[in-house]
Order: C-alpha cells, then sequence, then structure tokens
C-alpha cells in the first residue's frame, strides 16, 4: 500500500510542475486537498460521520503539518528542478529518527549519524554546481524542500502517535485530514492569490490526477497502513520516491542529472537503507546459513 503511495507521489513532481504554470500554489493545493476530501466524503459518508472528538483533533494536527508539508513541495517544484525536489523532499526518511531522538527520546544508533553525514554530502553533490559553489537559482527551492521533508517527518510522528490511541479511526483521520489542509490553503489562496478553476483539459486532467490518486488514495492510505509499521520503516519505503520522480522527471521532462548529482542521489538512497538496515540480524542469518 505505501510503495503505491510512493508511486502516486513520484509522479505528482511532474504533474504539480505542470499545474503551476495555469494556477498558483496555495490554488493548486486548495482544489487537490478539497477535491479529495469531498470525493472521499462522498463515497464514504457512512464510515466517517461516526467520527470522535479525538480523531477530529488529530486531523487538525496533521492537517496543519500538511499545509507546511505542501508549501514547502509545491514552491519548491516551482523553484527547483524536478529531480533536486524529488531527492530533497525525501529527506525526510532522515529527519524522522532525528527528531524521534531528540524530541522524543528515542535512542538511535550509530548508523543513524553515518546515514545522516552520507545524506549531507548526497545533498550537497546533487545541489551544488560542479565546482562546488552554491546553486544560487535553486538555492530556494532546495530550501523549500528541505522544509517540506522536515515538516512531513513531524507528520509522520503524528500520525504514529494518532493510531496508537484506540478511539482513533485511521480512516477517519485520512479523509479529515484532506479537508483540513485544504480549507487551509483555500484561505491562503484568496488572502495572497487570486483563486481560479484549471483553464484547459490538460490542466484539468493533472489536477484531477493529483486530487484522486496522489492526494486522497495516498493520504487515506497512510494512517490506515501506519497502523502496522512505524514512522521510521514508513519513511524508508518512501524513499523509493526520490526514484520515482527522476524517471518521471528523465522521461516526461526531458530533465538530465550530471554524474556528480547521480552520485549525490545513489549516496542518498544509499544512507536510506543504511539507516534502517539491522546488519546484527543480517550477519546472524548468515552464519546460520552457512552453518
Amino acid at each position: 500500500m505505501l510503495i503505491l503511495v510512493t508511486l502516486c507521489w513520484g509522479v505528482s513532481y511532474y504533474l504539480m510542475d505542470i499545474s503551476l504554470v495555469d494556477m498558483d500554489p496555495f490554488t493548486l493545493n486548495a482544489h487537490r486537498f478539497l477535491g479529495a476530501f469531498f470525493i472521499a466524503l462522498a463515497i464514504s459518508w457512512n464510515k466517517i460521520k461516526t467520527v470522535n472528538k479525538i480523531t477530529l483533533k488529530y486531523s487538525v494536527l496533521v492537517g496543519v503539518a500538511l499545509v507546511f508539508v505542501y508549501i514547502g513541495a509545491t514552491f519548491g517544484v516551482k523553484n527547483t528542478s524536478l529531480s533536486n525536489s524529488g531527492f530533497l523532499c525525501a529527506m525526510t526518511v532522515v529527519f524522522t529518527p532525528l527528531i524521534s531522538r531528540l524530541f522524543l527520546k528515542k535512542k538511535q544508533d550509530k548508523k543513524v549519524v553515518s546515514a545522516v553525514l552520507m545524506c549531507f554530502a548526497g545533498i550537497a553533490l546533487l545541489t551544488l554546481k560542479d565546482d562546488f559553489s552554491i546553486n544560487m537559482d535553486n538555492l530556494k527551492g532546495d530550501i523549500l524542500c528541505l522544509m517540506c521533508a522536515f515538516a512531513y517527518a513531524i507528520d509522520l510522528l503524528l500520525t504514529e502517535k494518532a493510531v496508537s490511541h484506540e478511539e482513533v479511526d485511521a480512516y477517519q483521520l485520512g479523509v479529515f485530514q484532506l479537508g483540513v489542509t485544504g480549507v487551509f490553503n483555500l484561505v491562503l489562496a484568496f488572502v495572497t492569490e487570486q483563486p481560479h478553476f484549471p483553464t484547459s483539459p490538460e490542466i484539468w486532467g493533472a489536477v484531477l490526477f493529483l486530487a484522486i490518486f496522489c492526494t486522497g488514495v495516498a493520504f487515506v492510505i497512510q494512517p490506515v497502513a501506519q497502523q502496522y509499521t512505524t514512522a521510521a520503516h514508513t519513511g524508508v519505503i518512501f524513499a523509493l520516491e526520490p526514484v520515482f520522480a527522476a524517471i518521471v522527471a528523465v522521461i516526461f521532462a526531458h530533465e538530465v542529472l550530471s554524474p556528480k548529482s547521480y552520485f549525490g542521489a545513489v549516496l542518498m538512497v544509499a544512507s536510506v537503507f543504511i539507516m534502517e538496515i539491522d546488519f546484527s540480524m543480517l550477519n546472524k542469518k548468515l552464519r546460520h546459513t552457512e552453518g
């Protein structure tokens, strides 16, 4: 289920890039989240009409976190390359265990430190110019994408805490967080932009796909799936997102990464697996097999 979510998000960077030609970021996000919310409301009213206060409370908290996620993601895509945005937004996988350690006092082993160092090296290779000077053209977008990753780590941890409560219905949480995020984005759109509907069939198609699959299906599946895994492991699966994003960017947007950038991307993905693989268990299994 989570790999399906990741595939949808990998495609979403390209679709956001198309949609942002026609509409501003808050307007696009309002369409995405409110569209997904009303579709979910229509097809599952009997399941969500019994929502309780605790589920609504966590829906608001997670929804607010998602507002910052999508401020970072949407404005980031607008100000950097598709490839950079895909990889940098996936830094959630590193931020999640770090936040757990610093604020929730969950112990992290030395692998996390190694993974973080590898990831920062990967970011440098991916985002700096060939002479390792700062690419000022993309700097704003890169920083916003990192903000997206940090906010999404908060989102994952809040969701993990929410679904651990017996009173919280994971499906209802997934639906109502869409409505909260959509309302916030709609307010911001009216304050800072001139909201309007898509102006062409191509943009309508992109926005509908974003609303239904990349938002509705994805954010309803996530809390349901997180009942059966941890925030850190969810982040590992989501590390596949930049791989899908890069494939889409190369095929449809015809972007080309330099060898240095490819190496940086490989470092980032490798850091994810180094951080999460249980090497002691792996060594035990190997010794058992050899025996």
